[in-house]
């Protein structure tokens, strides 16, 4: 989840995969997959940032990420060959 402003001032949190698009029309607007639109505070370049820290932190996460028991990561991060890095 990404923690967004609405123009009042009350921050909630939204699940960007459910962002269909953003505008910028001046006010950013989240437009969702189910129609509903929110128009925030932030730029549509902080929601992208927040976008993709969100989702660098949840790889990281994964990646550090050890089965009960196993005491070795579930996840293989070692590009293999033919594999862009």
């Amino acid at each position: 989840m990404i923690v967004v402003t609405r123009l009042n001032r009350t921050r909630f949190a939204v699940n960007p995969d459910l962002i269909e698009r953003i505008q910028a029309t001046p006010d950013t607007t989240l437009i969702m997959v189910d129609g509903a639109t929110f128009v925030i505070t932030e730029t549509m370049d902080e929601v992208i940032d927040q976008i993709v820290d969100l989702r660098a932190r949840v790889l990281a996460a994964a990646h550090r990420w050890t089965a009960p028991g196993s005491g070795t990561t579930t996840i293989d991060a070692t590009p293999h060959s033919g594999e862009d890095v």
